[in-house]
């Protein structure tokens, strides 16, 4: 049987079991993963760019080195293959977890519950959330949702259709690593700048796929596509701006502005200039808005596989 097929079977058996579990609340592989990061981390960390790089290329290296020697074990089966690749595609996939926390913090503030949705946050995002009221904190949940369907969806349905199950893998090693040490801070300014560059790099089919999709998903194509292209450069992530205007447009709020992550402000762009604040239900929309451009993620993914192997090539 043709491996696009096989992967095409995988990726959908993957994307529904994240559909109907998510994420477990114990022992999921992502996590594993990220202690032994850390573990490594501890052991490497000096100061340096060099030996953030030697970090960066161990952990991400040795998670693709390890999905690769599965691959070859499951080649010979075909259910195993499936098998594999579903488990996979299920590991790194977020989005039923991305839904979920967004739809705890929405359900707080529409509650009035400003403490519970101040506790929920760091669950989605970084920013400090004592510093955010009701207003900024859904602005904040909105910005989450954009930029993690593509980081926690799209990006990695991008790279499984690249690359198999070492494609689905490496993107979210790296993505994982990104978020352990990529941030500006005193400790990981140049210890983690080999993790953040790959993360942008890892990252940028993903982007423009997503935001390809919600121009194509939104209820005002139009405007997505406008605030995509006009804004999306202005924001200083190459991968989060067209990400974030394309929502923008896509829902006809504005995103971006001051924002404060563990004790530094930032002060980004405005995304969506015109439009009005985003509101509390703004959130729910913002959540229906990324489940349709992950389901057509997935489809493109899985048929960008088909045609990419090409007929006769992807046999086992």
């Amino acid at each position: 049987m043709r491996a696009d097929r096989l992967f095409g079977y995988g990726a959908v058996l993957g994307f529904a079991g994240d559909l109907l579990t998510g994420d477990p609340r114990r022992g999921h592989p992502v996590a594993a993963f990220g202690r032994a990061a850390a573990a490594c981390e501890r052991a490497l960390w000096r100061d340096d760019r060099a030996r953030g790089t030697v970090f960066t290329a161990l952990c991400a290296g040795g998670a693709v080195a390890a999905a690769t020697a599965a691959s070859r074990l499951t080649r010979r089966s075909p259910a195993a293959s499936v098998a594999l690749t579903g488990a996979a595609t299920w590991a790194v996939l977020g989005g039923t977890s991305l839904a979920r926390e967004a739809r705890t913090v929405g359900a707080a503030l529409a509650a009035g519950d400003l403490r519970l949705a101040r506790e929920r946050l760091p669950h989605l995002c970084g920013r400090d959330p004592q510093a955010l009221d009701g207003q900024q904190i859904a602005r904040a949940v909105v910005e989450s949702v954009a930029e993690n369907t593509s980081d926690a969806v799209v990006g990695a349905l991008v790279w499984g259709a690249l690359g198999g199950v070492p494609g689905l893998v490496g993107f979210r090693a790296v993505n994982t690593l990104d978020a352990m040490v990529g941030h500006r801070s005193p400790r990981y300014r140049r210890f983690g700048w080999a993790s953040a560059r790959l993360d942008d790099v890892a990252g940028y089919p993903g982007s423009r796929l997503t935001a390809a999709l919600t121009v194509l998903a939104a209820p005002n194509r139009r405007a997505a596509w406008r605030t995509w292209r006009t804004d999306g450069p202005k924001h200083p992530s190459p991968n989060a701006g067209p990400v974030e205007a394309s929502f923008a447009g896509a829902l006809g709020v504005r995103l971006g502005g001051t924002l404060s992550y563990g004790g530094r402000i930032e002060r980004r762009p405005v995304l969506g200039d015109g439009n009005r604040p985003v509101e509390v239900a703004d959130i729910e929309r913002a959540v229906r808005l990324s489940r349709r451009v992950s389901a057509l993620a997935l489809a493109a993914c899985v048929a960008g596989r088909y045609v990419l192997r090409g007929s006769g090539r992807g046999t086992r």
